[in-house]
């Protein structure tokens, strides 16, 4: 299958690209600038011009959308939101045009609302899974909802079938080291990231197995690594972050506090990495 990748220098976009090939896919990756160590056919292209968006992605048989900026900080709101959700739009428009059947969106856990947010969000019970309300507040995460929501309209016009992922904070053993030691040292705070994360590899594979999952309509999926990345015990963390909220499952161990659940059940997906192997 010839799969185009967007944002295929990214964290994410390089893992999946590697996980494609490995499958035996022919991959292009697009990106908006030329970078080192990326094998295979690459594109340079500006996702916000829709006609660089349709040459880019000519003759593809499915596309994965994985181009984003990664986090509200850093950049100015109105950019993130327009630089996420005029790509995201860009590339559904173009496979609809170029007659493309299926597209893989990389969006994100934080659709919940979490971890960049204000005001407190209310989490209505745990572990989270894909029914949980949606309740963005930052740039980000509504530009990652509103991405979902471009990708199920085109869906309802009969023209795609599609697969959202929803991913926590994306981590490598090089990442760790420094963005989760530092993130532990309030476990408070870090509960914003539910204690969550997906090793860069396992990332890549998940969206490998969603391709190959033939699929009606639009599946909104979460994946995430099979533990914290704290050092205690899941249950012992959740009652003073989240004290009062319904837990549906026994937490064990260091499990995570994100079901993923229909990711094993209709992808055949589960993480295989965890920090615990980095060597730290």
């Amino acid at each position: 299958m010839r799969v185009v990748v967007t944002g295929s220098l990214g964290l994410v976009g390089r893992h999946v690209v590697a996980a494609l090939r490995n499958d035996g896919h022919d991959v292009t990756g697009v990106d908006r600038q030329a970078g080192p160590g990326v094998s295979g056919d690459q594109i340079i292209a500006d996702l916000q011009d829709l006609g660089s968006v349709i040459e880019a992605l000519s003759g593809a048989d499915a596309v994965v959308h994985a181009a984003a900026f990664p986090r509200p900080t850093g950049h100015v709101p109105a950019d993130v939101f327009t630089n996420n959700t005029l790509a995201t739009f860009n590339v559904v428009e173009a496979c609809i045009a170029l007659g493309v059947r299926r597209i893989i969106y990389a969006s994100s856990f934080s659709v919940v609302g979490l971890p960049f947010n204000e005001l407190p969000v209310k989490i209505h019970y745990l572990p989270l899974d894909e029914a949980h309300p949606c309740a963005p507040q930052d740039s980000y995460a509504l530009s990652k909802y509103v991405g979902e929501e471009i990708v199920d309209a085109a869906v309802r016009r009969g023209r795609l079938t599609a697969t959202s992922i929803r991913m926590p904070w994306v981590q490598t053993g090089e990442s760790f080291e420094t963005d989760i030691r530092l993130a532990r040292k309030d476990p408070t705070v870090a509960s914003r990231n539910l204690w969550a994360y997906v090793d860069a590899r396992d990332a890549g594979q998940a969206f490998a197995h969603a391709l190959a999952h033939e699929n009606e309509g639009h599946m909104r999926v979460l994946v995430s690594a099979v533990d914290t990345f704290m050092e205690q015990e899941t249950k012992d963390l959740v009652p003073t972050a989240f004290a009062g909220v319904e837990i549906r499952r026994a937490l064990n161990g260091h499990s995570s506090l994100i079901n993923c659940s229909l990711a094993q059940e209709c992808l055949g997906f589960v993480a295989k990495h965890s920090w615990r192997d980095y060597g730290l």
